[in-house]
C-alpha cells in the first residue's frame, strides 16, 4: 500500500528530482557505450543474402528507436488508462510527459530508416506496411498531443486525449505483426523482417544496449517533463509554492 502514495504529486516531484541524475548519468554512459560497440567493434558487413555494408550501422539507431517508438505507446496508453479508472491526475500527467519522447523516437526511426532505405532498396520511402504503421503511429503521437493541447480545460483534456490514446493502440500490435509477419507472401514488402535469433552476437549485443540507454534517457525524459507540469498543475497548492521557494533558495 506504500506504493500508492507515489500517486500523489506532491509525493512524487521530489521522487523524480531524486532520480533524474541517476538516469542521465546511465543513459549518457548506456548511448555513448552502445554507439562505440556498434560503429566501431561491430563487422564491416551484415551477412544474408544480400550482405549490407558499413552503411548497415544504421540498425543501431533505427531499431532501437522503432522498438522504444512502440513501447511508449503502450505507456501512453497504459497511463491514460489507469488515469480514467482510478481518476488520478499523475497518471495523466505522466501519459502527457512520455507523449512528445515517444513521437521523438518515432520520427527517429522513420528518419533513420530512410536513410538506410535509399541504399538497400534505392529509395527514400516507399509505402510499404511497415513504413507505414510506424508513420500512422507518429500521426496518432502528433495527434494525441495537438489536442490535448486544443482543450484549455486540464480535466477534459486529459479525458479526451486518453481515448485517442486508447484507441490507436491497434496500431502497435499491426507494427509487431507486420515486421514479424510468418508468411512473407501475405505481407510482401520491402522492409526486410525482424532476424534477431539469427543476428551476429556482437551486433545483438551492442543493439540492446543502445536499446537500453535510450529507455533511460526516456525515464529521464519524462521525469523531468512530469516535474514541469506538476508545477503547472499544482501552481496554487501550498506544497508547491514551498518547494518554489526551497530550490531558489538553494
Amino acid at each position: 500500500m506504500k506504493l500508492f502514495r507515489f500517486f500523489s504529486p506532491a509525493t512524487f516531484y521530489p521522487l523524480a528530482g531524486k532520480l533524474i541524475p541517476w538516469f542521465a548519468v546511465l543513459a549518457a554512459v548506456s548511448i555513448l557505450g552502445g554507439l562505440y560497440w556498434g560503429f566501431f567493434e561491430t563487422p564491416d558487413r551484415l551477412g544474408g543474402a544480400n550482405p549490407q555494408k558499413e552503411y548497415y550501422r544504421i540498425i543501431f539507431i533505427h531499431v532501437p528507436a522503432a522498438w522504444m517508438s512502440m513501447w511508449l505507446y503502450l505507456v501512453v496508453a497504459g497511463y491514460s488508462a489507469i488515469g480514467l479508472v482510478f481518476n488520478t491526475r499523475l497518471s495523466f500527467m505522466l501519459a502527457r510527459a512520455t507523449a512528445p519522447t515517444g513521437a521523438i523516437f518515432t520520427f527517429l526511426a522513420l528518419w533513420t530508416g530512410a536513410f538506410w532505405g535509399h541504399p538497400s532498396w534505392g529509395t527514400w520511402w516507399d509505402w510499404d506496411p511497415r513504413l507505414t504503421s510506424e508513420l500512422i503511429l507518429f500521426f496518432l503521437y502528433l495527434g494525441y498531443l495537438a489536442l490535448h493541447s486544443a482543450i484549455d480545460d486540464p480535466h477534459r483534456a486529459d479525458q479526451a486525449s486518453a481515448l485517442l490514446a486508447i484507441v490507436g493502440l491497434v496500431m502497435v500490435p499491426v507494427i509487431f505483426w507486420s515486421i514479424n509477419c510468418p508468411d512473407p507472401n501475405q505481407c510482401a514488402a520491402l522492409h526486410q523482417r525482424s532476424s534477431l535469433a539469427n543476428m551476429e552476437p556482437n551486433i545483438l549485443g551492442s543493439m540492446l544496449v543502445m536499446t537500453f540507454g535510450l529507455w533511460v534517457y526516456s525515464f529521464t525524459t519524462v521525469l523531468m517533463r512530469v516535474r514541469n507540469l506538476i508545477l503547472i498543475r499544482e501552481v496554487d497548492t501550498n506544497w508547491v509554492k514551498a518547494a518554489i521557494a526551497r530550490e531558489q533558495g538553494e
